[in-house]
């Protein structure tokens, strides 16, 4: 049983359990030193300090990518779209849960070829979860660092099933989730924070997850393969295309992300 083909899960996985332990040493001081940018979302010390690690860790592996995440987001377009392959990093996704000491944070890692995730790697620092995936070779879970990866799949479903679970954030339900929802047949809402409502539908634990509201790429790259390659699919909404990433605007569009659904999306446009 091939596990994976890319020799670099290995060094990706040493990485972003280095970031991760990083993380939990600042997230257990008092003062986690939470500062606010302009848009009034928290950053932290935590943030800057996993993306040094990741950034370097990238560096050593001497690949001749481009990198995007949060900390550069700046950088021109014109000079991102001549490189055809990047690392897309989150170095903490779920700010806001790290702030509340909810544990519902994870660290993000993508390597993406031509507008399309290749690999994705998510770490959950408080548990040591660590999930991964490549491109046709499946979609793989650790329990913790120690143990031996498994293969993870979703589950199939019938948009008219009773009781589907559906994944919500916890910071973004609004009207228009709201209105979606109640399309359904008496669905049962969980509430998760960053890329886990991913990977909870990834494993089989929930069937849905609606985002009618902003994200950045850097957010859903590496949960985006990780679901896709357990047999889910990630589509923008309402135009159903796929997902695409390093846009000239690195704001996703909206979008749905499920389990094996079989038969047609309810939803209203």
């Amino acid at each position: 049983m091939t596990i994976h083909k890319d020799k670099r899960i290995q060094e990706l996985e040493k990485i972003i359990v280095k970031a991760g332990k990083e993380i939990m040493n600042i997230y257990a001081l008092e003062d986690r030193g939470v500062s606010y940018k302009q848009d009034e979302s928290p950053l932290t010390i935590a943030d800057k300090k996993a993306h040094e690690i990741i950034f370097q860790g990238l560096q050593n592996l001497q690949e001749a990518h481009g990198f995007i995440g949060e900390e550069n987001k700046n950088q021109p377009y014109e000079k991102r779209r001549k490189t055809p392959t990047h690392w897309m990093v989150d170095p903490l996704d779920g700010t806001k849960e790290f702030v509340s000491r909810n544990g519902e944070f994870t660290v993000n890692i993508a390597l993406i070829k031509e507008g399309t995730p290749y690999l994705g790697m998510v770490f959950i620092p408080v548990t040591e979860e660590l999930f991964y995936a490549e491109l046709g070779s499946g979609s793989w879970y650790k329990k913790n660092t120690r143990a031996a990866p498994e293969p993870i799949q979703v589950n199939s479903f019938l948009w008219k099933d009773e009781g589907l679970r559906v994944l919500c954030s916890r910071s973004h339900l609004n009207t228009a989730t709201q209105t979606m929802l109640e399309q359904l047949n008496k669905p049962k809402k969980i509430a998760a924070g960053s890329a886990l409502k991913f990977l909870r539908i990834a494993q089989g634990k929930a069937e849905v997850y609606p985002r009618i509201a902003p994200t950045m790429e850097w957010d859903t790259a590496a949960a985006e393969i990780i679901l896709t390659e357990a047999g889910g699919q990630v589509i923008q909404w309402p135009s159903k295309a796929k997902m695409k990433y390093n846009k000239e605007d690195l704001t996703n569009p909206h979008f749905i992300a499920f389990g094996a659904a079989i038969d047609e999306l309810p939803f209203e446009k």
